[in-house]
């Protein structure tokens, strides 16, 4: 759909008649509460869900410790305010449509100012926590719906909050020849593919690198029958007094909860956005059940939360604001309190985690409490400039320090410390072979280096000048 096209939809949902509320379901049971640490909760999207991740995330930095971002721009992108009126809405969606995806992006200038005056008035949570968030940042070089540029802006806006002094909690992944799609082992379209259900099959684990990322090494991903549950639950409560669909969220959403969590041992929640047009009216379960999520939690103590929207448009289905895909609001179709703590997905999904988290009643209780040293390190993830790692957490730990030496080096060097189980060696040389240890600190002490891993960057990939169509070199 162009700009214009869009443009004239909106005009004609404000004239359309007043709000009906929607059907009411009695089938779906309400979200259970779980013994899980909201303080340990995590987010990641994918296209308008990857916008959502970096509000969501924004807004409540102080209680999400990482987000994975898959195609998406950095927060505040469209600008949608209330000050222009119907105007604004309608620069806003052409700012959404336009630089916010086929680039170049706005500057990030008044998007980072926006986004400080927000948190001194506190809209959104003290932007300070963002510098302890793991952060995953993906573009796939054929990717033809959102230009490299805008994830770049989303990087750049990331660096922004972190300082020297965190940048190896953020990894920025440029060398997979995904199209615009949540990436995959081995389920989905051909891995350049930029249509249908957007979910391609590229030999890349994106789920469990994001989730490794945030939450360090974890067990085994589960490949065999699941053994936890995919349960539907009613959405309706969390936006009472409103229906749902007015704030364009179906009725319906769903959770995968292990075994292990239905028997309220610790667990954590991730959240997971599907993009525009991988709904469940849409697709159906494809990407609740394929996008490679489910597979970790099984084995991880870890509850996936897959809210869901609908596709709304006021002239034929009255009530609904004007969202033909079902994407996630992130250039203001719902209100103008869109990217803030009171916006009203945001505000709905934060529900839903406190629903979640509410039956904590113990903290969570990190593996390895008896080692010495880092357990479990392992190379998670390359791109052709950066190595990312991931390493069990150590009991007791406050902080660990990564040490890089060359490929046949002996003599490593301390390269950054980290409060969390991964980091990130970025700027680095393409097709080059790096060796890494892991210590740990209590607070006084640095005990002893884990296992040496080695790593070999990628190959700088080949231009692509026209996404969709470009070979897979990895």
């Amino acid at each position: 759909m162009t700009a214009a096209k869009y443009i004239l939809r909106l005009i004609l949902a404000l004239a359309a008649p007043g709000f009906v509320p929607a059907t009411a379901r009695a089938d779906d049971p309400p979200l259970g509460a779980y013994n899980a640490e909201i303080s340990e909760s995590s987010i990641s999207g994918i296209s308008s869900g990857a916008f959502m991740a970096v509000q969501f995330a924004t807004a409540w930095s102080g209680t999400i410790n990482g987000v994975g971002v898959i195609a998406g721009g950095p927060y505040y992108c469209a600008q949608a305010t209330a000050l222009g009126g119907l105007g604004g809405n309608i620069g806003a969606i052409l700012t959404a449509t336009g630089p916010c995806m086929v680039g170049p992006p706005p500057a990030l200038e008044p998007l980072i100012k926006q986004t400080d005056d927000w948190a001194r008035a506190g809209d959104i949570d003290d932007t300070h926590h963002i510098a302890s968030q793991k952060i995953y940042v993906f573009d796939g070089y054929n990717d033809s719906v959102v230009n490299r540029t805008v994830t770049d802006a989303t990087n750049r806006f990331y660096l922004h909050y972190l300082s020297d002094q965190n940048r190896g909690n953020l990894f920025y992944q440029t060398v997979i020849g995904a199209g615009h799609s949540q990436v995959t082992l081995s389920y989905g379209l051909e891995c350049p593919e930029n249509a249908d259900y957007f979910i391609d099959r590229c030999n890349y684990d994106q789920a469990g690198i994001i989730l490794q990322h945030i939450y360090g090494a974890l067990q085994p991903r589960n490949d065999n029958q699941p053994l936890g549950k995919l349960l539907a639950f009613d959405q309706r409560e969390f936006t009472l007094p409103a229906s749902p669909a007015s704030y364009s969220l179906a009725e319906t959403g769903y959770a995968y909860v292990p075994v292990s969590c239905v028997a309220l041992e610790p667990c954590r929640v991730h959240i997971a956005l599907h993009g525009c047009k991988q709904n469940h009216d849409a697709i159906g379960d494809r990407y609740i059940q394929h996008a490679g999520y489910n597979e970790w939690a099984d084995t991880n103590h870890l509850i996936i939360l897959y809210p869901q929207t609908i596709a709304g448009d006021p002239v034929t289905n009255i009530g609904t604001p004007l969202n033909p895909y079902g994407c996630w609001d992130w250039w203001g179709y719902t209100d103008f309190n869109y990217a803030v703590k009171a916006g009203r997905q945001i505000a709905t999904i934060k529900a839903m985690l406190d629903r979640l988290t509410r039956g904590h009643v113990q903290s969570w209780v990190l593996r390895g409490a008896d080692a010495a040293a880092p357990g479990g390190l392992r190379v998670n993830d390359i791109s052709d400039t950066a190595v990312a790692l991931a390493w069990t957490p150590l009991a007791g730990a406050l902080s660990y320090t990564a040490y890089r030496a060359g490929g046949d080096d002996q003599n490593f060097a301390g390269i950054g410390t980290v409060a969390g189980p991964s980091f990130t060696d970025a700027g680095l040389s393409s097709a080059t072979s790096y060796r890494y240890k892991v210590t740990a600190n209590d607070g006084g002490n640095e005990g002893p280096a884990s296992p040496v891993v080695m790593a070999t960057t990628a190959p700088v990939p080949p231009p692509c000048p026209a996404p969709g169509s470009c070979p897979v070199a990895r």
